[in-house]
């Protein structure tokens, strides 16, 4: 057994309003990526109403691009 070896758990991921940018940051990728990776969902995601996604916006972008790295909900 690996004394030094740590398990790190998934932190708890909030489903709250996000910013482009604050996705990116989840997600460890540029905004410019985000974007691109949004863009085939543009129908079923919809526009951001002003600078943030929804809840239900939000919730949609897990579901379809799947919950970040080293996150759980």
């Amino acid at each position: 057994m690996n004394i030094n070896a740590t398990t790190t758990e998934p932190k708890k991921l909030q489903i709250k309003l996000y910013s482009q940018k604050e996705l990116a940051q989840l997600y460890e990728v540029s905004p410019r990526t985000l974007k691109k990776w949004l863009e085939m969902h543009d129908e079923k995601i919809g526009k951001k109403n002003g600078r943030y996604y929804s809840l239900a916006q939000i919730e949609l972008i897990f579901n379809l691009v799947g919950i970040p790295k080293d996150y759980c909900i």
